[in-house]
């Protein structure tokens, strides 16, 4: 069994002339080119080359041979070849390979780097409906709810002056402004007002916006506008309408520059403005203008309106899921509509298009960004997952390919549209205000500022630079382990890849592709030896592989069918998988002597009421099993007997053994905050500290919430609220020493606690006071799925996955190292303390010793080679040889 760790280390070692040298192997004394089985490479290579040593270049050799077969683990292979052989072309097929993996892997988005956020001063208390830049000058225009316009500095956004709007239709305290658009080519302002009227104020007369025309009787109150000029003739301009009964109405003007509308009568108001009647627009009295409507969202109110000149078409969207985004496209030489409608489940709020890319991003009450080709009704292209609340408003950047998006519980997102990923996530800066609150956002992309308002309030976002962010995978990642016999990380992602990364630089190793079709990859494990990898795919099986890529054997967990499965458990005579029914679904140690491996029956039957989600080991023979609907089984592993059960809201007797009916698995409810993910038996807390009341379980789910458990008297100890519980479900993970308890949340945040003497000893009732609080940090932008602690030779490390794509090291309790992939290679080998408690970023209420830490298991066993020869399927793995008796989740 090899590993491309010095491989990887002898290709960096080698020069051009070295290169040359090996391309003269491949050809023969008459000059024709050649292969080389491996014995002949190997001799011929360190004989010419004269660098690195045999075992490197037969390393390299079969990684080259894999490559050619099946790149990766594209396929489960009944065998390799009787002898590989390799080429030139396959050797520089597989160089230039592992050059293109890199240059993906080190592929980066560029991310904002923000200034501080700064609250700018408003003239007015009611909410700002919405900000204009003036190119002409420069300044930026925001107008309330009230009607009062603020006019800003273009340099520090200072309030320069403040003027309210004159409508004489409605008293003052009457007044209420809707929207607000720039005639840029008349120099004018668009007003809507809920009198039902539309008002144009002059920019440059004398008198500081004098209303120059009314537009009245609309028949409904108009909520949005848009305003477009067509570049190439600045005569020729549209007004769009949106109203609160469903109708989108545009306004057509051809000689915008000369006059808006015609002067048909004198009739004029108190403000001295002109008086154009809706009626009088449709029956065609102005020459200069004409109208088109249509009420696609009837009886929704429209959100906002846009018309895209490139497209000849007006796009709308409303909270109605049936016309959740409207396109209405002009029809040649005809001043009629063809109405497109786009169904969400829940409506939209927002929406903008990209001219470049020609994609429309609607804001979901969902939740969910989704991206639109404005041609396709039937589903959108994509969608951007991330967001756990309705999303108010999405902006485009339209000289890169990335979108903004900001959430009603105050979270904004940077999406990458190429990657189709979050490369940017800022929270807990904005503001507190009520639930209800009023917020736009208004994005200058050419001073790279950003305006967000909370009703009243405005705050500014300002850039100082860009920095450059590194993908480890190009797709979420979903699970992480450290292999210590290899030194090596190994991750997953929703593309069914796999990923060996060297742990002491962050480079990567090699990647396995496709490894079960296009099904997410959501569970992994080792086994005891180090040498096989587990992989639970969303398709329902469980595939076990060599770390050259081959595929040994197929567990059939789902029995056809494809199922969830949240982890995959070794024993030391079997092996647990769960995630997707009350049952836990095993697979004994004798069944494998086939490739295509059926489970057996587990003989405790059916005891959850739930799902069963996770599970954790202790030696000889307590098993603990997590549901969905909170509820904990203790079992004895060797009899499958269930023992005792523990819930956070006792409906029991301690220790009483209920027989009630079970109920119908609970999760169709996706916010159960009872709802057990992972576990974990505290090292070193032995049976006679849960004897003793102390506790010796950890639980973690939904809400935000760590419990501890004693699993002898079948109690909860203690529990605190490690994250916020509006963030819902978190992944935690202790250290090999126990000392470290490490939570994570959806919004990249990890947090160490100090958990070495907490609900040690016995106490009266649970405890709920919180552990001490070593470090927080954020190595990520989206939310963490799978956390991983390891002692990488003496040093204790933290690893974290999530669905920002990244994989990240870090010291614990909370230093950060890097990233994997990224371009700048670390270094492990400088002098590092065991546990760097020093580092400045430790919060100084710790004060807790240090833990005796455990040194990383030794297989004593180790599985027999498998070499090229040998058929990948149907190999046989004796009970002596399969594992080395330890318990390994993820």
């Amino acid at each position: 069994m090899g590993t491309r760790m010095e491989v990887a280390q002898l290709e960096n070692r080698m020069n051009t002339e070295d290169y040359r040298k090996l391309q003269g192997l491949f050809v023969d004394p008459s000059g024709a080119p050649r292969s080389l089985s491996r014995a002949e490479f190997i001799n011929l290579a360190w004989s010419s080359v004269g660098r690195g040593s045999k075992e490197e270049y037969g390393l390299l050799f079969d990684s080259v041979v894999v490559t050619q077969e099946h790149r990766g683990l594209l396929l489960d292979i009944d065998a390799v070849k009787e002898e590989g052989r390799v080429d030139w072309g396959g050797l520089c097929s597989f160089l230039l390979l592992e050059l293109s993996d890199k240059v993906k892997n080190t592929r980066s988005s560029s991310v904002p780097c923000w200034k501080p956020p700064r609250t700018l001063t408003c003239p007015h208390r009611d909410p700002v409906q919405k900000v204009l830049y003036l190119q002409s000058s420069g300044q930026y225009l925001t107008v309330s709810k009230g009607g009062t316009v603020g006019l800003r500095d273009r340099e520090d956004m200072s309030l320069l002056h403040t003027h309210r709007l004159q409508n004489s239709t409605v008293t003052p305290k009457d007044l209420w402004v809707t929207d607000m658009v720039l005639l840029h080519n008349v120099n004018k302002i668009a007003v809507s007002f809920t009198s039902k009227e539309v008002c144009f104020y002059d920019l440059l007369s004398k008198v500081e916006f004098s209303c120059k025309y009314k537009l009245q009787g609309l028949k409904f109150t108009p909520w949005c506008l848009d305003y477009w000029v067509d570049p190439s003739q600045p005569d020729q301009a549209v007004l769009t309408i949106g109203d609160i009964g469903g109708q989108v109405s545009a306004l057509y003007f051809t000689s915008a520059e000369i006059s808006l509308f015609e002067r048909l009568s004198l009739r004029m108001d108190s403000d001295s403005a002109d008086i154009v009647l809706w009626d009088d627009l449709v029956k065609g009295k102005h020459h200069c203008c004409y109208t088109v409507t249509h009420r696609a969202h009837a009886p929704a109110w429209v959100r906002k309106v846009r018309y895209l000149g490139s497209l000849e078409a007006f796009m709308s969207c409303s909270t109605r899921p049936q016309s959740s985004m409207v396109i209405g496209w002009r029809e040649k030489e005809s001043r009629s509509l063809r109405v497109t409608s786009f169904f969400t489940k829940r409506g939209v709020w927002d929406m903008d298009h990209h001219h470049g890319l020609n994609l429309i991003a609607t804001a979901g009450v969902d939740h969910q960004v989704l991206l639109w080709n404005p041609y396709v009704t039937s589903e959108p292209v994509c969608r951007l997952v991330g967001h756990t609340s309705p999303i108010a408003a999405v902006q485009f950047m339209q000289t890169k390919q990335q979108l903004l998006s900001y959430s009603k519980d105050k979270v904004l997102c940077l999406w990458d549209v190429s990657l189709q990923k979050c490369v940017h996530r800022l929270a807990g800066v904005f503001p507190k205000t009520q639930e209800d609150t009023h917020t736009i956002l208004f994005l200058h992309e050419e001073r790279q500022l950003l305006l967000l308002s909370f009703n009243s309030l405005l705050l500014l976002l300002e850039t100082t630079r860009e920095e450059k962010r590194t993908s480890s995978h190009e797709h979420p990642v979903t699970c992480v382990l450290y292999n210590s016999l290899f030194r090596q990380v190994v991750s997953s992602d929703s593309a069914s890849s796999v990923i060996c990364w060297l742990a002491d630089t962050g480079q990567k190793v090699k990647q396995f592709y496709r490894c079960h079709g296009n099904a997410e990859i959501s569970a992994m494990a080792l086994d005891g030896t180090q040498t096989r990898l587990f992989t639970a795919g969303a398709d329902g099986e469980v595939k076990v592989w060599d770390f050259n890529g081959r595929c040994l054997h197929r567990m059939n967990a789902g029995l056809g069918r494809a199922v969830e499965i949240s982890q995959v458990l070794l024993l030391k005579r079997s092996i647990l998988v769960m995630g997707w029914e009350r049952m836990l679904t095993v697979f004994r140690l004798h069944s494998f002597s086939q490739s295509f491996v059926e489970p057996s029956e587990w003989k405790g039957g059916v005891q959850h009421r739930s799902d069963v989600l996770c599970a954790a080991f202790q030696p000889p023979q307590t098993l603990v099993t997590g549901s969905y609907d909170g509820e904990i089984i203790v079992w004895n592993n060797s009899t499958e007997k269930a023992l005792r059960k523990l819930r956070p809201h006792a409906e029991h007797r301690e220790g009483h053994f209920t027989d009630s009916p079970l109920c119908v698995n609970g999760k169709e409810d996706s916010d159960n905050s009872d709802a057990i993910t992972a576990l974990f038996f505290i090292p070193e807390r032995t049976t006679a500290v849960a004897a003793a009341g102390g506790a010796d379980l950890v639980s973690c789910g939904a809400s935000g919430v760590v419990r501890l458990w004693n699993t002898v008297h079948s109690c909860l100890v203690g529990q605190f609220t490690a994250h916020n519980k509006d963030l819902g479900s978190i992944v935690t993970t202790v250290s090999p020493c126990g000392k470290y308890l490490v939570t994570a949340d959806r919004e990249g945040t990890l947090k160490t606690w100090d958990i070495q003497h907490y609900c040690l000893e016995p106490c009266d009732g649970v405890t709920k006071e919180t552990p001490t609080l070593l470090c927080r940090f954020r190595p990520h932008l989206d939310r963490v799925t799978h956390l991983e602690t390891c002692l990488h030779g003496d040093t204790l490390l933290l690893l974290s996955a999530s669905s920002d794509c990244s994989v990240a090291l870090s010291y614990l309790p909370g230093s950060s190292i890097g990233l994997f992939g990224q371009e700048e290679q670390w270094c492990l080998e400088r002098p590092a303390p065991l546990h760097p408690q020093q580092e400045p970023q430790r919060n100084q209420r710790d004060q807790g010793g240090q833990g005796r830490e455990r040194t990383p298991p030794v297989p004593s066993e180790t599985l027999p080679d498998l070499g090229p020869n040998t058929p990948a399927e149907g190999g046989e793995w004796t009970e002596e040889n399969f594992y080395s008796g330890e318990e390994l989740t993820v």
